[in-house]
Formats: C-alpha cells, structure tokens, sequence
C-alpha cells in the first residue's frame, strides 16, 4: 500500500488531487487508516475528466514537456514535478572520498541550495521512505554500499541565503529564527527518555525564541549532541551560503559583529565536535582569514579551480544539449553557448544554470538574467576603487582579450580596499571571470590568465559601469539616451551631436591631465555603444595609429573615429586650432582606411583637444 504522496509523484499529480480521488471513491482499494488513506501499490490513476494544470507546454505545442524549475531549490519537488538533470553521483564522490567537513565555493544560482537539499533528503532518517526519490537517479546504479548510506543519519540542516538585512540586530533575529525552525524540525527529541531535563530545557529555549546571542552560538553543538545521543548516530551538519550575512555585514557595517558570531557558531559545529558524522558548507568565499574556521584542519574546500566535484554545480555541455533536444530547441545550442557557456570549474567547462533554465523558458531570448538574481557589491566596489592599472585591465576584458593575474582563494570582502589587486580573486570566486590558464604558485596562490566568460556577463560589466558612470556625475542620463535613441532611430546628425557631449562631460569630469581619463573614457564608450559598435583604440590603419575606431557591428550605423590632443595651459583660441588639427589628421594619415576596406562609406569623424578640463569636440 502506498500514502497520497507516493501516488501523487507516480501519476504526477499533486496530493491533494490524490487525497481529493479517493475521497470520492474514484481510487480503486482506497482505504483510510488512522486518518490517512492508503492506495493499492497496482492502483490505477482514474480519469478525472479535468485539464491537468500546472504542466510547463512550449508555445510551440510540445504537450506533456516537464516544467522548467525556475528557483527550485527542494529536491523532492524538483525531481518529481521539474525537469531534473541529475547530480546525484555527487553523493557517490563523497562517500568514495569521505572528507570530515567540505566547504563548496560556488557563485551564485549555481546549484548550491538544491545540491545541499539532495544530500539532506539521501541521508536524513525519515518517517517516509525517502528511497523513491533516487531510484530513478544515477546513484541508485551505484551499488549496495552507496544505497546502505540512505536515510541512515539524523540531519541539521540551514540555509543562510535570505539572511540579508541591514543591521546586526535584524540578521540575529533571523538567524534566532531559522535555528528555531531547524529545532522544530526535531521536536522528537523532547520526547526522548536518552536526554536530560538540562538538554530539554535548552532545546526549548531555542524552540521559543528566548535563546540569547551567546546561547545561539553553541546551538548546533548542542543539537548535534543531543542528535547523536537519541538515534545512537551522530548527524551530518549541512550550512548553505554560509557568507551571505557576512556579505551584508561587510556592506553594512555590522562586519566585526557577524564575524565574531560565526566565529563561535561553526567553531561549536564543526571543531573538535565528536557528535559530528560529515559537515557540508556552501559559499561564494572561503573567508579563511578571518579565522571562522580557526583551527579547523579537517575542512576541505572544494572551489572553482578545484577538480574535485568540478561537474555537480551548474550544468555540462552535455547536460545542456540534451536539456535542448527535450524542448526542442537544438537549433538555439550555439547562442546559448556564447551567452552562457565559458565557466571553468577545475577542469569542466560550466554553463550557468539559471540563466539556461530562463532562456529555455523564454524560448531562446538571450538576455542577462543572472544580473537580476542578486546585488553586484563586488564589482560596484572594483569601479570606486579602480586604479589607473585596473581600469585599463578592465577595458581589455570587456574587448574579450585576456589579462594576467595573481588569484588568491583566502581573500575577503574587505581585502578590496587594502590592496585592489584582490578584486580579480573576489571576481573569479563570484562568478565574473573565468580561468583559461593557470600555475599553482609555491604560496598556494594562482598565476592565471583570466577573461569574461560569455556575453552575459559582458553585459553586466556594461551595465555596471554605465550606472557607475552616471551616479559619479561623469555622463548624464541625458546624454545616455540620447546616445541611445539616436542609434535606434539610426540618426547621424543627433549622434554626432551626443558624442560631442559625451565627449565634453566626461573629459571635462575626469580631467584630461589625469593618468586614468582615457580608459574611463573607454570604459563608458563600450558601456553606452557596445552593442551596436566593436570598439578599438590606437590601432594602425592607414599611415599611423587612431586614438580610437568604432567599427559597426551593422552596415546600417556609420564608422566613427576619434582622434584625441591634450596640452597644458591653451587658450580658447588655441584650444579650437588644436581640435581643427586633431580633425585634419584623421583625414591626412588615412585613418578611415581599416573600415574602407571592411566596405564602410559613412564614417563621422571627431577632433577633440582638451587642455586641463577644458575641452573642444569638431566633426566632420
């Protein structure tokens, strides 16, 4: 005999709808036993004469397709009711590795939550059998001594991922509560006749919300204990995003304070705790410096440049091909690839699961949906902190060239600041750069040449800078758009006019005499005409080097060139001869002659001299 819920994931319905047939007597052999009912293991799902909702069906008509599981992160849910690519063999590679405590370091919407889950659903004893959640799955395949291992522990389990709050104060209360929430889960265990009156009475303090900070602390250390002394088997201790209030707590000020806390709270969890069978952590950080895990020699960590476990977080090639053959859209693989493809997770090229999964379920419109799962702190704080060095880095990566540097695993939030050098680290670990090479280091650090990984996350650098750009004051919205609707509406005469703008705010903002004014110029060129431009700077063409080429993606934009002059100390008069020669030297040393050649007619042409912050900006 099977529950409702058993029934509901076989004829792939929900359980109330099972509940609801059996109430009626449309359940052949339906019976109900101490108020649940009970259903014949051969029961035949009866035709229930309604339209079945809820079904994910492509606009093109594919009937009976699986639905897309947009921000699933319950395991049971997302491989009964979602199309689920299956990574259960991450449970293989750790029971065949067994490290005591492992620390994954993904970025963001990479799998982590739902990965987390699955463990807890394998491993956790439960009233249910849980089996039937893996039999369909690759690690069931795997023989009897990976299956002895299922629902067999007691599990903890949080989640830090929504502990976001502003002050110390509220991201406590929230972290009081999702220990309250976790203890309900346990509430047996005041029932036990194994714990004393004392346990007891701590489990409630927790349970009722009057636990104060130090007591919090020591909480799953005492939960694990009292776990390990009623089932006779100690727990498996699972933390998701546990740098998420330490994130926060960096950009809101309340940094030393979390700090502190999570200090004690995994030391109790994870150091020296006998009552302790396996421990699993998720982050974006390892945070090792600020000795969270002081002392704990048994921690593995498991990063993206790591090989271990490299294919279980995001999807493979393979995983994504046959995700596209399932809802039809093979024909879109290549798109795809360039948007999302290009992550290196030791030595498995990555394709960013979230954004796959939203432009399937958008049918194929490539868009940048990961910029909108989450804040972008880290590259807001590269663009205020940017070194002349760093920018020019920063304007070869958005060309798609690469660039070399020092990756340090150990780095924290606050690092930036100290030496700006951290942030290609803090970039790679979160998810805005990507590896091609790289050479272990005596010191444990990486020499490693980095890239932009695909052109979503292009579009986030631009988007970044472009808002940068604004809130400093070095362009206006104004000229923004106009930038913008003069390319739409493809009008020479309004975009000359814009440019010229640009060109005068952002010159006159950043000083011409100021080492870093020509990158950031650069920068804000590709943020605002990427798109419809490929954006060049002293290259040879004709008989010397431009300053700068924006050669059209399309035949229906114009070329446009920009030759740039700087001296100190001109007069208006002066200035104005010098942008007339800036102008002319475009025409006498041929620099039109690269898009000539590439059939390119329509070229507009600017002179721009600038003497301190005073600029002019002629055309042709």
């Amino acid at each position: 005999m099977k529950s409702c819920k058993e029934k509901a994931a076989e004829w792939g319905i929900s359980s109330r709808s099972v509940n609801d047939m059996c109430k009626k007597g449309k359940v052949a052999g339906a019976v109900k036993e101490n108020g649940t009912w009970r259903i014949p293991d051969d029961a035949a799902k009866p035709a229930d004469k309604r339209i079945s909702t809820g079904k994910y069906v492509k606009k093109s008509g594919g009937k009976g397709l699986k639905a897309l599981p947009i921000g699933i992160s319950d395991y049971v849910r997302a491989q009964s009711e979602y199309y689920y690519v299956d990574k259960t063999l991450l449970i293989k590679e750790f029971l065949d590795q067994k490290p005591l405590v492992s620390l994954f370091t993904r970025p963001r919407r990479f799998g982590k939550t739902l990965n987390m889950d699955m463990l807890r659903v394998f491993f956790e004893i439960s009233d249910e059998d849980t089996s039937k959640y893996f039999k369909n799955q690759a690690i069931w395949q795997c023989g009897e001594e990976y299956r002895s291992h299922q629902g067999k522990y007691p599990v903890i389990f949080l989640t830090f991922k929504d502990v976001k709050f502003d002050t110390w104060q509220e991201t406590i209360d929230k972290i009081r509560g999702l220990l309250q929430e976790e203890f309900g889960r346990h509430q047996e265990l005041l029932n036990s006749d194994k714990l004393s009156e004392y346990d007891k009475e701590n489990f409630l303090k927790i349970l009722n919300g009057t636990a104060n900070e130090v007591e919090l602390t020591s909480a799953l250390e005492r939960l694990s204990k009292m776990l390990a002394v009623h089932y006779g088997k100690a727990p498996i201790i699972i933390i998701d995003e546990y740098d998420t209030p330490i994130q926060e707590g960096y950009s809101k000020d309340f940094y030393d304070e979390i700090i502190g806390f999570m200090r004690n709270f995994f030391s109790g969890a994870f150091k020296d705790n006998r009552n302790l069978s396996y421990g699993f952590l998720t982050g974006i950080l390892r945070i090792a410096q600020e000795s969270i895990f002081s002392g704990l020699n048994n921690l593995t960590v498991n990063s993206v440049m790591d090989e271990a476990y490299d294919s279980f977080f995001g999807f493979t090639g393979n995983e994504v091909k046959a995700m596209l053959e399932y809802y039809g859209m093979s024909a879109k693989e290549k798109e795809l690839k360039e948007w999302y493809d290009g992550y290196l997770f030791g030595n498995e090229e990555i394709y960013n699961p979230w954004s796959v999964i939203n432009y399937i379920s958008k049918d194929g419109i490539p868009q940048a949906y990961w910029v909108n799962t989450g804040k972008n702190e880290i590259l807001e704080d590269v663009l205020e902190i940017a070194t002349d060095d760093i920018t020019e880095r920063l304007y070869a990566l958005l060309q798609g060239e690469p660039v070399i540097a020092r990756i340090d695993q150990n780095v924290v939030y606050r690092s930036i600041a100290e030496d700006p050098a951290n942030i290609y680290s803090l970039l790679l670990v979160a998810g805005y750069l990507k590896t091609p090479r790289k050479d272990l280091q005596a010191d444990g650090s990486y020499l490693c040449e980095v890239s932009i990984p695909n052109r979503e996350i292009a579009a986030v650098y631009k988007n970044e800078i472009l808002s940068h750009l604004l809130q400093i004051g070095a362009i206006t919205r104004t000229t923004a758009n106009k930038i913008a609707e003069s390319l739409y509406a493809n009008d020479y005469k309004k975009l000359q006019a814009a440019i010229s703008e640009y060109m005068d705010k952002s010159i006159s903002f950043y000083d011409g005499g100021a080492g870093g004014f020509y990158h950031g110029l650069m920068l804000g060129l590709i943020a605002l005409m990427d798109n419809q431009y490929k954006i060049k700077s002293n290259r040879e063409s004709g008989d010397g080097r431009y300053d700068i080429s924006l050669i059209p993606r399309e035949n229906r934009y114009p070329g446009i060139i920009l030759e740039l002059k700087w001296k100190n100390g001109l007069s208006a008069d002066s200035l104005d001869t010098f942008a007339d020669e800036a102008l002319t030297q475009i025409d006498n040393m041929r620099y039109d002659s690269e898009m000539k050649q590439e059939g390119i007619n329509d070229i507009l042409k600017f002179g721009i001299a600038f003497s301190g912050k005073k600029v002019r900006v002629k055309t042709k």
